[in-house]
């Protein structure tokens, strides 16, 4: 069983998954297919970019990140999720048991197309504007004309206990970086709810905390300047590598414009 499943591959699901892996929490990624930031031509309002960035690029070295902080990703489309008791077959439940019930603590099961199903503790809802199979956990959604939006409290949390939402479909700006931002803060709640030690997701110099006589907090790490050089070439020449050439891939269009 996995710890979090997060459904949709977008900027909110993968900024969630970069935290959460890094916690050390078993994350999976489902997803669904092409996220709408691909349509973008040029991103250029997120910060770090002063001349805008490739968006398409941007997504490539998302994934990439998630993917080195040890997130795992699946390529389908969720069609249910559903308290596991609740999604148990018929013919395997017990006499008297109609499914009725459901046990939220004993975590979810998420149905794909032409895939396995995936057993999760908990599910980060990050897919827009697809949200149908939420349908059976009764998260609490409301309809705005043809998509539905999840209603959430501050921490990105759903009616239903280990079920959360981030992004658009928790009707959070349609902003890159409001995306980002809304599925890191939802990716902390998991990680508090999961009873992670309280993490910081912090590198400092060496002596921050040891030089005052303090343990380093979780999630935290000291590094000395010869480590920070370093990381900083990697760093750099990652990016570069990155950017040396410009990227084959269009921007897709949207679906209802007649390219005939």
């Amino acid at each position: 069983m996995r710890d979090v499943c997060i459904v949709g591959g977008g900027v909110a699901g993968l900024a969630a998954s970069i935290f959460t892996a890094r916690a050390g929490l078993d994350t999976l990624v489902v997803d669904g297919g092409e996220s709408i930031l691909a349509r973008n031509a040029s991103l250029e309002n997120y910060p770090g970019f002063p001349d805008g960035v490739d968006a398409r690029r941007y997504l490539q070295l998302t994934r990439e990140q998630a993917r080195n902080a040890g997130a795992a990703f699946e390529l389908g489309r969720v069609t249910r999720a559903a308290p596991i008791d609740s999604a148990t077959p018929p013919e395997s439940r017990e006499a008297g048991d109609t499914g009725d019930e459901t046990a939220p603590e004993e975590g979810f099961v998420l149905e794909t197309e032409g895939g396995e199903p995936i057993e999760t503790r908990r599910v980060l809802a990050a897919s827009w504007a697809d949200s149908d199979y939420l349908e059976p956990l009764d998260v609490g959604r409301t309809q705005r004309g043809s998509k539905h939006l999840v209603a959430v409290d501050e921490a990105g949390r759903t009616a239903v206990e280990g079920v959360y939402a981030a992004g658009r479909i928790a009707d959070e700006p349609h902003q890159a970086i409001v995306a980002a931002g809304h599925g890191a803060k939802v990716g902390l709640a998991v990680i508090h709810d999961s009873e992670v030690n309280f993490y910081h997701d912090w590198v400092v110099p060496e002596g921050y905390f040891t030089g005052r006589g303090r343990e380093v907090p979780p999630g935290c790490e000291e590094i000395g300047d010869a480590q920070r050089r370093e990381r900083d070439e990697q760093a750099r020449e990652r990016i570069l590598e990155a950017f040396s050439e410009p990227l084959d891939e269009q921007p897709t269009m949207h679906p209802s414009v007649d390219r005939d």
